[in-house]
C-alpha cells in the first residue's frame, strides 16, 4: 500500500488496534502523567523514551528504500524525518488516535482541574504517542509496530514529502515579528573526518533554547531550529 493509499484510508486503525490490545498494566502506564503518580517510573515518560526510536527508526526503513537515492541524500532524508516526525506531527496522530479523551478519562480526581489544559499541550501528546508506539513495541515487536507507525504517520509523511518545511526560515520569520534574532553554535563534533557527527546551540537573544544534531552542520542547524520551534511553542511546564 502506497503512502497516499494509507493516507486516504485510517491511517491509524492499526496502530488503535494495538493499543486496545495492550496489557492493563503497561496501557495505564501509557497514559499517566508523572504528575498524577508518587513513582515516576510509573508514567509514560520512560515508554515515550523507548518509543521515540522506534518511530525514528520506522520512518527511516520506510523513507530510504522508497526514495531515490540520486534525489534524496542523508541530508534530505534527515530533514523530511524530522518534519514527519515532530512534535507537531506527533501531537496531530495522537489527537487522530484519541489519546486526549483517553488521557481525561485516566486522569485522577485530584488533576480534574487542571487536565484538560494539560492534555491539549504538544509536549504531552507528543510524548504519550511516542509511549504508546514504545509500548506497543515491547508487547508486539518490531514489524508489527513499524507498520503499524508508517501507516499512523502516512499522512505526515506525505505532507513532509510534498511541503517540506524549511525550519530555520520559520525560526527567523516567528523571531522577527517578536524582535528578536537565532544565531547557531557548534557545542561539539564528534566522530573521524569521513564521519563526523556536529551538536549545534540555537540561541535566541543570548539564551540557548535547543540543541540539535547532525552528520553536517546544516542538518544539525535544521533540527536545533525545528527544537526551537517547539520550544518557543509550548508552555514552560507540562
Amino acid at each position: 500500500m502506497s503512502t497516499d493509499e494509507i493516507a486516504q484510508s485510517t491511517p491509524e486503525a492499526r496502530l488503535r488496534e494495538l493499543l486496545d490490545e495492550l496489557p492493563p498494566e503497561l496501557a495505564a502506564n501509557v497514559f499517566t502523567h508523572s504528575s498524577w503518580t508518587d513513582r515516576r517510573s510509573d508514567s509514560y515518560e520512560r515508554l515515550a523514551f523507548l518509543g521515540d526510536s522506534v518511530l525514528a527508526l520506522a520512518v527511516t526503513s520506510y523513507l530510504y528504500p522508497s526514495l531515490e537515492a540520486d534525489r534524496f541524500g542523508a541530508g534530505e532524508l534527515t530533514k523530511i524525518r524530522a518534519q514527519a516526525v515532530s512534535g507537531r506531527s506527533c501531537r496531530d496522530v495522537a489527537q487522530r488516535l484519541g489519546v486526549p479523551a483517553r488521557l481525561v478519562a485516566a486522569a485522577p480526581s485530584e488533576a480534574s482541574s487542571h487536565v484538560r489544559a494539560l492534555v491539549a499541550t504538544e509536549r504531552v501528546l507528543a510524548s504519550v504517542i511516542e509511549a504508546v508506539i514504545g509500548a506497543c513495541y515491547l508487547v508486539f515487536g518490531y514489524d508489527q509496530v513499524a507498520d503499524a507507525v508508517v501507516e499512523a504517520f502516512a499522512p505526515e509523511i506525505a505532507a513532509a514529502l510534498e511541503h517540506p518545511v524549511d525550519f530555520k526560515s520559520a525560526l527567523q520569520e516567528r523571531l522577527a515579528r517578536r524582535g528578536e534574532i537565532v544565531s547557531y553554535a557548534v557545542i561539539s563534533e564528534e566522530g573521524p573526518p569521513h564521519d563526523r557527527v556536529f551538536t549545534i546551540a540555537a540561541t535566541v537573544d543570548g539564551d540557548e533554547v535547543a540543541r540539535g544534531t547532525g552528520r553536517s552542520k546544516k542538518d544539525a542547524e535544521q533540527v536545533a531550529a525545528e527544537a526551537a520551534l517547539e520550544t518557543l511553542g509550548r508552555p514552560s511546564k507540562a
